[in-house]
C-alpha cells in the first residue's frame, strides 16, 4: 500500500462526510470509530448492523475508501469481530503512512 494511500485512509473527514453514531458521538476517522465501537451499546450497534445494512462498512468504502476493511467488516455481525478489525487496520496502515 501506498503512503499517501494509507494517510488519506487515516485522515479527519470534512464535517459533512462525518458517521453520526445513533445516540451516539460524532466520527471524524477511523480512530475514532474503533474508540467508538469499544464504548458502543448494544442497541446502538444493532441500529447500524443488521441484516439490512452495515453502516460502518458503507462509511468506510464510500466516505474513507477503504475497500479492503470496508470488505472485511461487512462479513462481520458482531460488535467485537467488528472492531478487532478496523483495530488491525489501523495498524496496518499507521505503518503504511510512516
Amino acid at each position: 500500500m501506498e503512503k499517501e494511500e494509507a494517510q488519506r485512509i487515516l485522515r479527519e473527514v470534512n464535517p459533512e462526510q462525518c458517521f453520526w453514531v445513533n445516540n451516539g458521538p460524532v466520527l471524524k476517522n477511523l480512530d475514532e470509530l474503533s474508540k467508538a465501537l469499544a464504548e458502543m451499546n448494544k442497541d446502538s450497534f444493532k441500529h447500524h448492523v443488521n441484516k439490512e445494512k452495515n453502516d460502518f462498512s458503507s462509511w468506510v468504502k464510500d466516505i474513507l475508501g477503504d475497500q479492503k476493511l470496508a470488505g472485511d467488516i461487512a462479513k462481520e455481525t458482531s460488535k467485537s469481530g467488528i472492531a478487532a478489525k478496523v483495530k488491525q487496520r489501523i495498524k496496518q496502515l499507521k505503518k503504511s503512512a510512516a
